[in-house]
């Protein structure tokens, strides 16, 4: 896509029209859950109510194909909607159903399948987490040994999955698991959607540095899956994973997010001094924000070029890993910068009043209630999703060929 992309005037009536929006629906209450969430996603209550509200307006999932629910919007329509929802403070709810698992499905699932998840993701009445990484196997996801034995029409799936966004709100998982032990590791591989009330699945809580309560351990003891309930061929779910992947790293759109979050980072340098002088006069706080600035920036037409590719039908392919990889730089980089801004405020621990879901004002200025568990909360993006160092070899080998 050109760099000198300019928005057209159906574009900017799109604007209008997600502005006009937002000023009717987004209340006080959804911005505030918004502002104190410090990981991915907000609680699953704020999200169900926003995601009903954008499902009503025919936005419950704005980026997915027309025959499936989706608007038809061009990249730069898709860009703006979610550039407008970040300026406004709205929830995320692009969750691991409707951003990850749909496109898998819409590539990969069967027609009855698709008709029965797809319009049931898009009203949010299921709420899916993902189950990828186990104790042993995170950046080695192939060797991956939660199992499942086929017996009769049911497979018996034994095994654990660990660092399971959300999975304490889901009522479904869609599950990598092994299906047989000859070959590599990826040929035996099979992709399974599992409703979490099924007997023999048990969800633990893993609470970070950040106290946060977002990622889980989910286990799996003898738990009957039926065989209708596999995405594609029996050891054959490594191709589906790889593809869903790609959305993970590269599918998101972090640069209106980011954008949002520099201005933000500004707003604290001007109000918080150094010596008796605001940050943002001083020249090497105000360089760093700068580079990040020009980083955003170019993020931004690489994520627009990723959306053409997405409206078209296609996955973002594996530029996604650079993507991933400059998002986690950009968004590690701000949040530090954050840290440094707000000084004694950066206290452990001081989002502990949002968590427990009080209303009291906490001491210090509200921008710096979370910034200290975002920065905590920030460091595991190096690694969920696929590491860093992957994404690297990713890069080396496809996209440049090395």
């Amino acid at each position: 896509m050109p760099m000198n992309f300019q928005f057209s005037a159906e574009d900017e009536r799109v604007r209008e029209e997600v502005r006009a929006f937002l000023s009717a629906e987004l209340t006080e209450d959804l911005v505030a859950a918004s502002r104190r969430c410090s990981g991915m996603f907000v609680d699953r209550e704020t999200g169900r109510v926003w995601q009903e509200k954008l499902y009503r307006r025919g936005w419950g999932a704005v980026h997915w194909p027309v025959a499936y629910g989706g608007t038809g919007w061009s990249p730069g329509q898709l860009f703006i909607f979610r550039e407008e929802c970040a300026r406004a403070g709205a929830p995320s709810v692009l969750n691991m159903g409707a951003s990850l698992l749909a496109p898998a499905l819409i590539a990969y699932a069967s027609e009855a399948q698709k008709a029965f998840y797809l319009p049931r993701i898009l009203s949010g009445e299921h709420y899916w987490c993902q189950g990828y990484s186990e104790p042993g196997s995170g950046s080695d996801l192939a060797s991956l040994q939660t199992r499942a034995i086929r017996d009769g029409d049911e497979y018996v799936v034994n095994g654990t999955k660990i660092w399971t966004t959300h999975a304490h709100f889901a009522d479904h998982i869609f599950c990598l698991v092994r299906t047989d032990s000859a070959g590599k590791p990826q040929a035996s591989i099979t992709f399974l959607l599992i409703p979490m009330d099924l007997p023999g699945i048990t969800v633990e809580p893993i609470i970070t540095l950040a106290g946060d309560h977002e990622v889980n351990q989910v286990f799996f003891d003898d738990v009957r899956v039926p065989q209708s309930n596999r995405v594609g061929p029996e050891n054959e779910g490594w191709t589906v994973a790889k593809y869903l992947l790609e959305f993970e790293r590269g599918g998101g759109g972090a640069a209106p997010r980011l954008k949002v979050a520099l201005q933000e980072l500004k707003a604290i340098a001007a109000r918080e001094t150094d010596s008796g002088r605001p940050l943002m006069d001083d020249p090497g706080f105000r360089n760093k924000i700068s580079e990040l600035e020009i980083r955003t920036r170019s993020l931004e037409f690489a994520e627009l070029a990723n959306l053409a590719r997405m409206s078209r039908g296609e996955s973002p392919g594996p530029g996604s890993s650079l993507a991933k990889n400059t998002s986690v730089e950009l968004e590690q980089g701000l949040v530090t910068l954050k840290l440094e801004a707000i000084q004694h405020y950066g206290l452990p621990h001081a989002n502990f009043i949002s968590l427990n879901g009080h209303n009291e004002p906490w001491v210090g200025p509200g921008y710096a209630e979370t910034v200290t568990a975002r920065y905590l909360n920030s460091r595991a993006a190096s690694v969920f999703g696929g590491s860093r160092e992957v994404q690297k070899n990713i890069i080396a080998k496809v996209v440049l060929g090395l």
